[in-house]
């Protein structure tokens, strides 16, 4: 696999937050992305590290425009030849790490920050609260035009909470755009590269530093259907979220507390796979063939996938 050279001129020790993102054919929302972060009111210093992955629209012209128009701010990689976003994803991780920086902010190209002064309010706090180890808040849920939907959030309390790593093994409730987290590690282990989700994983071992804090405000939206992991079947969300808890349980140190917890999420989620598979299918129906052959189709790539790296 390719691993990009770290350039360690780039590391800044007056940078207070790296913001993370990678782009693939996202030519009509990166510039909206870009800008948003751009234009976070702050006392601190921020800078934005972009991984463009060979896009075949638009996308590379607009971020060497705008990387171009906001030098000091924006850290292009545009990458030789497609990476895959895994292993993009971790060059970038790995540039934010190694950058400096104190905290890591996490954004998808499709998503953007809608209060300008979310950086400078999660940093705020935990600078003021060692104890954490990560803050987020809460997301607007938008369509490919912008418009919000009326989607019941993962997390939809109005007062702001504190989560700890065992309520985090219950299941991921931390939107990607919404999260600010220390700089606890420099680099991703090996075994983030076979993670067909990268968020969760990283939220669990940033968690295992600290509390996790939670504010009610709605600072992002994040765009329903667009991202890798949104626009995927649920079939396939379902096996990929199993096999994500999995490989987490395999190669984490973690307490018999968050090992529980993970097993009665894959518990939770096993209730419920005739549903994902076909719903609302009757027992006895000419579709019952079909659907049987379907679900004994989804436990054997389950299976399979599970086995992988155990």
């Amino acid at each position: 696999m390719e691993k990009m050279a770290l350039d360690t001129q780039l590391k800044d020790e007056s940078l207070v937050v790296a913001v993370y993102m990678i782009t693939y054919n996202q030519e009509k929302y990166i510039e909206q992305a870009i800008e948003s972060i751009i234009n976070q009111k702050t006392n601190f210093k921020f800078k934005l590290f972009v991984g463009e992955d060979c896009s075949t629209d638009n996308t590379k012209e607009i971020c060497v425009k705008l990387a171009e128009k906001y030098s000091e701010k924006i850290h292009l990689v545009i990458n030789k030849h497609n990476l895959g976003a895994s292993l993009n994803a971790k060059n970038i991780f790995d540039l934010c790490f190694n950058s400096g920086a104190k905290y890591i902010a996490l954004i998808e190209g499709d998503d953007y920050w809608t209060d300008p002064h979310k950086l400078q309010k999660q940093v705020d706090f935990l600078e003021n609260n060692p104890d954490y180890s990560i803050c987020f808040h809460n997301v607007e849920e938008v369509d490919s035009n912008g418009k919000v939907l009326d989607i019941r959030l993962v997390i939809s309390d109005s007062v702001e909470k504190t989560y700890t790593i065992e309520d985090l093994a219950e299941g991921n409730f931390i939107h990607t755009a919404s999260v600010l987290f220390r700089r606890n590690f420099n680099e991703l282990p090996s075994w983030f590269l076979t993670s067909p989700a990268g968020d969760y994983p990283l939220h669990i071992m940033n968690a295992s530093y600290g509390l996790i804090k939670y504010f009610p405000e709605k600072m992002a939206a994040y765009r329903i259907g667009q991202g890798v992991w949104s626009s995927q079947t649920r079939q396939v969300q379902f096996v990929n979220t199993i096999f994500v808890i999995k490989l987490m349980m395999a190669n984490l140190k973690l307490s018999n507390q968050v090992l529980k917890n993970f097993d009665n999420q894959i518990s939770r989620l096993l209730l419920h796979i005739k549903d994902v598979v076909s719903p609302n299918i009757p027992q006895q129906s000419p579709e019952n063939i079909a659907y049987n052959l379907s679900l004994k189709k989804l436990i054997i790539i389950l299976l399979k996938k599970i086995r992988y790296s155990f």
